[in-house]
């Protein structure tokens, strides 16, 4: 188990730092958006290109950023349902999830992937709009962004399975409701260098 958590340790600081170069797009996709209104708008022109640089950089955003959401337990939960149940039932609840739901459709998605981007690379696709960018680097993020989900996806079974065998503490465990969440926001805006509430500090092994 131990060699394992060295391994879930290594995706998740990949997929992290993964995560928070690609969320530099977005202040990209911004100077994009206000350099191609302002050209418009001064001089009457534009091009395809810089619209579809735009939605090229948001996707990669969602795609190179969908793991490290996975790490930091950002996704949804119906907080109704799960603040109802106890500790061991929300570990299981999210291990069938991973592997009856999360793990096939990774699967799926990553297999249909792969020939998706090939195709495209192979013929040099191109947008079918006047001066527009090449397609295929687009589809690679898209294929990227699966294999990167993939390995956090394993990751994410391996610290499961520790924190159900009393290795590892769950850095997720106390269970938050949307006021709760609300004020610890806030308490961090105020005071940036607070320690994050319910987060261990070291690595969490015990």
């Amino acid at each position: 188990m131990a060699a394992l958590l060295r391994l879930s340790r290594i995706i998740d600081s990949v997929n992290v730092r993964l995560g928070k170069t690609a969320a530099w797009a977005i202040v990209v996709a911004i100077l994009v958006s206000a350099i191609n209104a302002i050209i418009r708008r001064v001089f009457g022109v534009s091009s395809n290109a810089w619209l579809e640089l735009q939605w090229y950089l948001f996707g990669a955003v969602f795609m190179l950023c969908s793991a490290w959401t996975l790490k930091s337990n950002e996704h949804i939960r119906i907080d109704i349902i799960s603040n109802r149940l106890s500790k061991r039932g929300r570990d299981w609840i999210d291990m069938f999830g991973n592997v009856f739901f999360l793990l096939p459709f990774l699967a799926v998605m990553t297999w249909l992937a792969v020939p998706y981007f090939l195709r495209s690379f192979a013929s040099g696709e191109v947008s079918s709009n006047a001066g527009g960018l090449p397609i295929w680097p687009a589809k690679a993020l898209i294929l990227l962004g699966f294999i990167s989900l993939s390995f956090q996806w394993v990751s994410e079974v391996i610290k499961r399975v520790a924190i159900m065998r009393g290795d590892l503490v769950d850095e997720h465990a106390e269970v938050h409701s949307a006021e709760a969440e609300a004020e610890r926001l806030l308490t961090e805006l105020a005071d940036p260098d607070a320690p994050a509430t319910g987060e261990p500090p070291g690595d969490g092994i015990r």
